[in-house]
């Protein structure tokens, strides 16, 4: 008698901002761990005392930055922090914190781990910390259990500016680079309004007029993202493709799962 196939599951994360504890355990039971970005906390909008910027400048100027940022005054907001940062280092502060941060995180990845990064990483960092267990990947493709996965790191331009944003050409250039996969990954949701409308922030987040061009034209089973935290939809069909948020982990430390 012929036995049964094994069953492949994988575990998908992202928007870790800083929550090592969880990520330790993310890849309990699963094959592999799928990452798609955002391991630092630089500030966190639900807990001002916590990221690199409260530890440095105090919780009340956290929640000042936060009030300014959460009315869309950005202007004002950069002009804060730079009245802040005056007479500081700023790139060696944020990078040795973001070192600290990446040396626990990349510890707590399993083996084997698949990430990509958000528009809050630092890739040029990734490769210091990334134990051989761990895959980085960004416009390029891997196979899991025997379906192609296809993963596009990092952000559009947006008001907030973060460290990884790239220009709308070059994202393209990687997501045509992937060609047909099965399973199509990024940090950032395809470019429909209720993929990209955070409930809680009351914005419209940068979503990929690229990435809905392929789902639309390569129809993969699956397309997964973070990034908007409190989304609208935190999935929806287009096509036969299952678009699917997979959760601000931050907050709630559980994976989704991929089985089949």
């Amino acid at each position: 008698m012929g036995g049964s196939k094994r069953r492949t599951r994988v575990h998908v994360v992202s928007d870790v901002h800083g929550n090592t504890e969880a990520l330790a355990r993310a890849g309990d039971g699963a094959d592999a761990l799928v990452c798609l970005g955002d391991l630092v906390l630089f500030l966190d909008y639900a807990d001002h005392s916590r990221g690199i910027f409260p530890d440095l400048f105090g919780v009340e100027n956290a929640h000042r930055i936060v009030e300014l940022r959460t009315a869309r005054r950005f202007a004002e907001a950069r002009e804060f922090g730079r009245r802040l940062w005056d007479g500081l280092d700023r790139d060696r502060m944020i990078e040795d914190a973001v070192r600290r941060q990446y040396a626990q995180m990349f510890a707590a990845f399993p083996t084997p781990t698949y990430a990509t990064y958000g528009n809050v990483d630092v890739p040029g960092l990734w490769q210091e910390y990334a134990g051989p267990g761990t895959t980085v990947l960004d416009g390029q493709r891997v196979e899991i259990g025997g379906r192609v996965f296809g993963f596009v790191g990092g952000g559009l331009p947006s008001p907030m500016r973060t460290p990884y944003e790239v220009d709308e050409d070059e994202y393209a250039a990687k997501v045509e680079a992937l060609g047909e996969v099965d399973v199509l990954c990024s940090h950032i949701p395809p470019e429909v309004p209720e993929l990209c409308y955070d409930t809680v922030a009351r914005r419209f987040e940068r979503g990929s007029s690229a990435l809905l061009a392929a789902i639309r034209r390569t129809r993969p089973r699956y397309a997964l993202f973070g990034h908007v935290h409190q989304p609208l939809a935190r999935r929806m069909r287009i096509g036969g493709t299952e678009c699917v948020n997979v959760g601000h982990f931050a907050a709630t430390g559980r994976p989704w799962a991929l089985e089949w």
